[in-house]
């Protein structure tokens, strides 16, 4: 049998390769793509039962009709969101559909990290300049962010690994979530109301899903509330921030600096080459303008040890529907099952 994947990077095909042949053994050979699954090439995978998707590509109910009608009966998203997928329709069409629950929690918090270190120090401007050959300093102090005060807007694995490194700086950390960590709490982590938090912090990250109540959880409001110095950084779904509110509050010459390695419209832009073509997102044009954000292509995750992790949990998901397993992967089990 043919598996099909779509998005796959040059980076991670030799990984996947490896990792399938590894539990196939020859028993099912891997079609790897560099396009995206959406409407206009789903029906590129008829005749493929297992489809390997990831987090930019458009999964709707017509994606997955046009899927399920070409002989598709399993989905195996690369990565642990799964908000592009309608879970709903997929289970009403008898699909299964499994994610990647956790891979290495410290890709994403180191880049976290890299992206407010970055912000807070200019270090994007100084190395445009340097490479220019202008060695002057203005305009690139920066702040010691020990001593001041670190928010970690969800403390699972991702947040709690941000906020270890928040400790060894010597920052004072504030956190919220549904549930404390005891972990974040054996850290000295005071856990606080939402705008609390915002209003308190000197470096926000935010680290939780994206979900009904969690779309645009830093609107006009929150940015209202938090430090005209504050860093904000957003390493986990781009939709968690409203992009027009964030563009009002950094016209009006608020907030220290912007890191983000997501964007709510990224679908269709990121993990692209669009530099010959004329950038007709507004918005996202409108941000690099400014001088303090940092916008990076959501490549926090985009370690070896963490794209390791990604496809041979991916295989073993694929595995897992050949011999009608579930497990906590499975996000729509097969009508078999």
């Amino acid at each position: 049998m043919e598996i099909v994947a779509y998005g796959v990077l040059k980076d991670e095909e030799p990984l996947l390769r490896a990792a399938f042949d590894r539990a196939f053994r020859g028993r099912h050979e891997l079609r790897c793509l560099g396009l995206f699954l959406n409407r206009d090439t789903a029906p590129t995978a008829v005749g493929h039962e297992v489809v390997l998707c990831g987090a930019n590509d458009t999964l709707d109910a017509d994606v997955l009709r046009t899927l399920a009608g070409g002989g598709t009966r399993m989905l195996a998203q690369r990565a642990t969101g799964f908000n592009n997928i309608d879970l709903t329709a997929a289970e009403a069409l008898g699909l299964t559909v499994a994610r990647v629950a956790s891979y290495s929690p410290h890709s994403v918090a180191e880049f976290a990290w890299a992206l407010a270190l970055a912000v807070d120090r200019r270090i994007a401007r100084a190395a445009g300049r340097t490479r220019e050959f202008d060695f002057r300093l203005d305009g690139l102090m920066g702040r010691d962010l020990c001593g001041r005060t670190a928010g970690v807007v969800g403390t699972g694995k991702i947040g709690t690994a941000f906020a270890r490194i928040a400790h060894g700086f010597g920052m004072r950390l504030l956190g919220w979530d549904i549930t404390e960590n005891p972990d974040c709490l054996a850290l000295g982590m005071e856990y606080v109301e939402h705008e609390w938090l915002l209003a308190e912090a000197d470096l926000v990250s935010l680290h939780v899903p994206l979900l009904s109540n969690t779309h645009h959880l830093v609107d006009a409001e929150a940015l209202a509330l938090m430090k005209d110095d504050a860093i904000l950084i957003n390493t986990s779904r781009g939709g968690l921030v409203d992009t027009d509110a964030l563009l009002e509050t950094l016209r009006a010459g608020r907030l220290g600096g912007v890191g983000l390695d997501v964007y709510e419209e990224e679908a269709g832009l990121f993990f692209l080459d669009k530099s010959l073509e004329v950038m007709t997102d507004e918005r996202l044009a409108r941000l690099m303008t400014f001088n303090n954000v940092l916008v990076t292509s959501h490549q926090g995750y985009f370690t070896r040890d963490a794209v390791e992790q990604i496809v041979e949990t991916t295989a073993r998901n694929v595995e897992d529907y050949f011999a009608g397993r579930t497990g906590d992967n499975t996000l729509v089990p097969s009508p078999q099952a």
